[in-house]
């Protein structure tokens, strides 16, 4: 039992190590990001790299919304990711509800065929979508990004994944109680998902928030154009500026990093047991 006891401790000891070093090597670009985001042009491929910069230039996040309008571009931008959120959990949430605990006709069919739809690539409808856009007038404009991202077939998935693991009869007594199907969603299954709508948040947010080829094809208009083109826009006019590109980067990064830091204890926790309480 002693030799087990010291080979568990070993092969432990091996994989926080080893763990250690991958999140060390995943955090250097990171590192340098930030590290060149405070230096002139010249200094930031400098070799050996000098980390902690002796005069750091803060100047570089004030002058990086003067030289675009980064302002406008992030308020399109937060503006599209917190309605494509909002509407990805509304829709997500209602319609794992209804395929996990409702009964009714070709229900397991329909759910397989919606489900399906996550293994054909983007790429082969991405012309009928523009043109359906186009057709309905909302080309150049924030809502062909939102009606475009509002559904989403992994959400209902993962959303119905963990409906599943809640008792039916907890459902069964909310009915018996009165409770219509909308207060049973609402009241019941919303509050006891925290996890799983937490997780679904920030793929969503992130993903939104980081969307380059989606605005790209349909916003043509500077004025709607979100952070990523506007940040393309910038390295295209200003190439040789590597520390106000570096700053611009980091700022884009901020709102992600704050978005999982604020909800990672319902990402790692987990699905919380449930039952009926007497």
């Amino acid at each position: 039992m002693k030799v087990k006891s010291t080979n568990y401790k070993i092969n432990r000891c091996l994989l926080y190590a080893v763990l250690l070093i991958l999140t060390v090597i995943m955090l250097v670009p990171f590192a340098w990001m930030v590290s060149a985001s405070l230096k002139l042009d010249k200094d930031v491929f400098v070799f050996p790299i000098q980390w902690i910069p002796e005069s750091p230039r803060w100047r570089n996040y004030l002058d990086i919304w003067v030289k675009i309008p980064l302002m406008k571009f992030v308020t399109n931008t937060v503006k599209i990711t917190l309605i494509v959120t909002f509407l990805q959990i509304l829709t997500s949430s209602f319609a794992a509800y209804a395929f996990a605990k409702l009964r009714f006709k070709y229900r397991n069919t329909l759910f397989m065929a919606y489900i399906a739809t996550i293994a054909v690539p983007w790429q082969v409808y991405m012309v009928p979508q523009f043109m359906m856009m186009r057709n309905f007038g909302l080309n150049d404009s924030h809502l062909a990004i939102i009606f475009l991202q509002a559904f989403s077939a992994f959400g209902v998935f993962m959303m119905r994944q963990f409906y599943q693991g809640i008792p039916d009869e907890l459902c069964e007594a909310a009915r018996i109680d009165g409770m219509t199907e909308y207060q049973i969603y609402s009241r019941i299954m919303l509050p006891l998902s925290k996890p799983a709508l937490s997780t679904l948040m920030i793929f969503t947010f992130v993903n939104t928030w980081n969307d380059f080829l989606g605005p790209l094809i349909y916003l043509k208009t500077e004025a709607k154009k979100t952070l990523q083109l506007g940040l393309k826009m910038f390295i295209s006019q200003y190439s040789s500026e590597y520390g106000l590109i570096m700053a611009a980067s980091v700022l884009s990064l901020i709102p992600v990093l704050v978005v999982f830091l604020s909800l990672q204890k319902y990402f790692v926790e987990g699905v919380a047991a449930t039952g009926v309480k007497g």
